[in-house]
């Protein structure tokens, strides 16, 4: 919205000019949600503890009774953040923009319904683990069509590390993109199990995503690097600098003793959007990479399960496997912090795997 006001003013005044640069938006949208996120957080929480929207605990695995009853739902907050800084930030004419915010907001309703039912129910059910499955492949599958109907789409998969291996999938591409989506977001569900784990990596890999969506949509720089250029890809640089700002006033109120939750209308949503991002700028393989703690997480799950299934052993002590270390002795704390560090040295080899080929 501010860009459409104050960019063509550049004419007449040459300080408009600024508003022109994707950088210095990006910069401004991470500011705009930072400070939303701060300024609706505390009476947004007010208003979910009168409400007595809080979080239920399920009564086995580790001791996190104490947590029964803060208020969940703080997806919201990130969500509000993120809406309006991108509204008032990007090019609101770009495509992708468009793509990315529908799909996160699809998802966040998805989320919200699943977090009402727990609280009306107070269980941690919710809607069925196959109906939520259904629902998210619908809405992955409709973002993928539009995404593969792009003229420019070149339905070729950029692999990290080999820069002439680009396998051409033609129509397969589609349920490979919305498979994509859907393990995303429900990596980042499962990574969601103590306070600012999920929204660390969250921030990491939306941080790395904005590099590499804004070199996607720069000609000169995607050739140089030799990645796929995306036309009009740049704009979600901004989508992800305010991610960043939202999930830093998020973590100020969501870091040990959490005062708020994110719940699965956060979590759904923000692992929708970057698998989405993912997608979008050709980097499917590489959120891999740079996600290899939503990998490490989901992984563990299915782990267990089929363990179990198989031989009645289980391989870690709980799934996902930050109840593993929880169960093993490590601080809450400890935990998250080192999943952080993974996060950020993930980060980097995913930025280097652009020249390492």
């Amino acid at each position: 919205m501010l860009y459409h006001l104050l960019a063509p003013m550049a004419d007449q005044h040459v300080i408009f000019n600024v508003f022109r640069y994707i950088t210095f938006r990006t910069a401004a949208a991470t500011l705009t949600a930072l400070l939303i996120s701060l300024l609706v957080g505390p009476p947004l929480i007010r208003a979910l503890a009168k409400m007595r929207i809080g979080q239920p605990i399920r009564k086995i695995g580790p001791d996190h009774q104490a947590k029964e009853g803060t208020p969940t739902m703080g997806g919201l907050l990130i969500l509000l953040s993120l809406c309006v800084s991108v509204l008032l930030w990007a090019n609101l004419t770009s495509r992708a923009v468009w793509i990315v915010i529908a799909l996160t907001i699809s998802y966040g309703m998805l989320g919200f319904i699943d977090d009402f039912l727990k609280i009306k129910q107070q269980s941690s059910a919710g809607i069925s683990a196959r109906t939520k499955l259904l629902w998210q492949f619908a809405l992955g599958l409709g973002v993928a069509i539009l995404i593969y109907t792009d003229p420019s789409f070149d339905k070729e998969l950029s692999v990290p590390f080999f820069k002439n291996f680009t396998p051409n999938l033609g129509l397969f591409y589609v349920p490979l993109a919305a498979l994509v989506i859907v393990a995303s977001s429900n990596a980042v569900n499962l990574t969601d199990g103590l306070d600012g784990l999920a929204i660390g990596p969250v921030m990491i890999t939306a941080g790395t995503f904005l590099i590499l969506s804004y070199a996607a949509g720069h000609a000169v720089i995607a050739d140089y690097l030799a990645i796929k250029h995306v036309p009009g890809s740049g704009q979600l640089a901004i989508v992800c600098g305010a991610l960043v700002g939202g999930g830093l006033g998020f973590l100020w109120f969501n870091t040990y003793p959490a005062q708020l939750f994110m719940g699965d209308v956060g979590s759904l949503a923000l692992g929708g959007a970057l698998g989405t991002m993912a997608v979008v700028i050709r980097q499917e393989f590489l959120l891999m990479v740079v996600g290899g703690v939503f990998v490490l997480e989901a992984l563990s799950v299915m782990i267990q399960v089929v363990s179990f299934k198989l031989t009645k052993k289980r391989v870690f002590l709980m799934a996902p496997i930050h109840h593993h270390f929880e169960k093993a002795g490590w601080a809450e704390q400890k935990i998250v912090v080192r999943f952080w560090i993974i996060s950020t040295v993930l980060a980097l080899i995913a930025l280097s795997s652009l020249k390492l080929r």
